[in-house]
């Protein structure tokens, strides 16, 4: 059984440790929703890489794939080469693939550090037996780009992007 003064300590403890956490300064990460619009093609469904790019043009992290069995994904080249790579986990960042002329609104989340700081988001396209596209659309990770329209080069049409 704890005495007055043992009890007093913990309740100190505790109290200490709230308002630790509370005047820590925990970098967060920003919730995006990203609308993608397909041209209009023929062929099979795509697949859409949406990859985090460093300053140096170098892949960081995969954000989304549009594109859900996995016996395709070595058709977006470069960032099949990456992911597997780093033995990235792709559960729960995946989507159906997307079809010509559709849309489909994802989202995803990135490190509130990244904005502002000379990263990129890069959209890869591939269809089966068609043209890969490795650079399909990209966008600065800047205050300006979010809320803009980006112009696809391949079966991305344009895309959109917002914070949540």
């Amino acid at each position: 059984m704890l005495n007055i003064q043992q009890f007093g300590t913990k309740i100190l403890l505790i109290a200490g440790s709230v308002l630790a956490m509370a005047f820590t300064s925990d970098i967060g990460s920003v919730k995006y929703k990203c609308l993608v619009q397909m041209i209009n093609y023929t062929g099979e469904d795509a697949y859409v890489a949406i990859s985090l790019m460093n300053p140096e043009g170098e892949y960081e992290r995969t954000l989304y794939v549009q594109g859900d069995d996995n016996e395709w994904y070595s058709d977006i080249k470069n960032w099949w080469a990456f992911s597997q790579g780093k033995n990235e986990k792709l559960d729960g960042i995946t989507g159906a693939s997307i079809g010509n002329g559709e849309r489909q609104v994802l989202a995803f989340e990135i490190d509130e550090t990244k904005i502002d700081a000379g990263y990129k988001i890069r959209f890869e396209s591939a269809v089966e037996n068609q043209e890969y596209h490795v650079t399909d659309a990209e966008l600065s990770l800047n205050a300006e780009s979010v809320n803009s329209k980006i112009e696809g080069k391949g079966y991305i049409r344009y895309v959109r992007i917002i914070p949540n």
